[in-house]
């Protein structure tokens, strides 16, 4: 006889864990909870590997209300995910995102920030001289405008607080196991009999399929497709000599990042659609920083033509071609099978906001404290994209 659990989840990194949290935390659940994780060293999983941040400056409602709610959880994760009296420290620092435009761009980033400050985001919005005044180490030519979170924004430990949310929720009794979601069959509409890679089995009543870049397999067995594949992402490390004050997270015009991290910085940039393949290893490709990251970064802070570089990695994101927007919600045509998935880069950051959402969707039919209803996966079939302008 299989093993019973009212909720299993697929996928035990961040999201996973969060949405198992949530659930065990809530009043009115009562039941038992089982949480997959094939790896649960997190060596290869994008929570481990990310440069782990947090930003209200994006273009749609959705992704704002999602970032805001996320921040008020990282500012109380202390209390929030105690332990034995034990509080996590996730290392939040809120030194903003500043995002850059040229003259092109400048138009696009005056209605992002009314939306916004509209939403209640603490945004500052400078002009070429304005930019300078700020930052007086970054060179603004051909800047014709930027915006800077002041609070609200920043970057964290993602490693601290995925294993925060783990943590919290074993503490609450939920199962940790290690072992993948294999297979499911549907019985109308229900997944029920799930079938292990352990060669286990277990059953459940409701599912969630967190599963990162495994998930697209797994819900194909729910007779739905989802257009998201593995991209690689590569971060690099350097050390600088000069020293450079409240430096945040700069977002260059072309898409190249950079943000301090320890006594250095961490840099990348998404490659150009036709050189971005499907993911098949973990290969940091040192070129890429030689040739498109570092010359982009000399060139827009002075003081970065002398730098030493350090370490680099690779990891994964679960890339959502269709929008680039996450996928959370119940997936078309079951009963009991539910999705977060296709992140493409912000699974850290809105982990807080699924948790919560997908707890009170599979326990009360409906949103709670946060409302993501727009990023129902049912919008794939609908040809609804949420249209998101600030995609880095």
């Amino acid at each position: 006889m299989s093993d019973s659990f009212d909720v299993a989840i697929a996928g035990g990194a961040a999201v996973g864990a969060s949405i198992a949290y949530h659930l065990a935390a809530d009043p009115d659940f009562r039941g038992r909870i089982l949480v997959l994780e094939p790896d649960p060293a997190y060596a290869r999983a994008a929570s481990a590997l990310s440069a782990a941040s947090i930003r209200q400056q994006f273009s749609s409602a959705v992704n704002i209300r999602v970032s805001l709610y996320g921040i008020g959880f990282l500012r109380a994760i202390g209390e929030r995910l105690a332990v034995d009296g034990e509080r996590p420290d996730i290392g939040l620092r809120e030194g903003g995102y500043l995002f850059l435009a040229t003259a092109a761009g400048a138009g696009i980033l005056a209605e992002n920030h009314a939306l916004q400050s509209a939403m209640g985001a603490d945004i500052a919005h400078f002009d070429a001289a304005g930019l300078k005044a700020q930052f007086p180490w970054l060179a603004v030519d051909d800047l014709a405008a930027g915006t800077w979170g002041r609070t609200g924004e920043g970057w964290f430990d993602g490693y601290g607080l995925m294993q925060a949310f783990r943590r919290k929720a074993r503490s609450l009794g939920v199962e940790f196991r290690k072992a993948a979601l294999s297979s499911f069959a549907l019985r109308a509409g229900r997944a029920g009999d799930l079938a292990l890679d352990d060669g286990s089995r277990v059953s459940c009543g409701q599912l969630v399929i967190a599963a990162g870049t495994g998930a697209r397999a797994l819900v194909r067995q729910a007779g739905f497709d989802i257009p998201v594949h593995a991209k690689k992402r590569m971060i690099f490390t350097f050390e600088c000599r000069e020293k450079l004050d409240r430096f945040p997270l700069l977002i260059d015009p072309g898409g190249v990042y950079c943000r301090p991290e320890g006594t250095g910085f961490i840099c990348g940039s998404a490659p150009p659609p036709e050189a971005d393949p499907d993911a098949t290893d973990f290969e940091v490709e040192h070129g890429f920083f030689d040739e498109v990251v570092w010359p982009a970064l000399a060139t827009r802070i002075p003081a970065f033509e002398a730098i030493r570089p350090g370490r680099a990695w690779a990891g994964h994101y679960d890339m959502n071609l269709f929008d680039h927007n996450a996928l959370v919600g119940p997936v078309p045509g079951t009963a009991n099978v539910y999705l977060a998935n296709g992140f493409s880069g912000h699974g850290l950051q809105q982990s807080p906001a699924v948790g919560r959402y997908l707890a009170d969707l599979i326990l009360r039919g409906r949103a709670g404290e946060i409302d993501m209803a727009e990023l129902d996966p049912g919008r794939i079939a609908a040809n609804r994209p949420v249209v998101e302008k600030n995609v880095v």
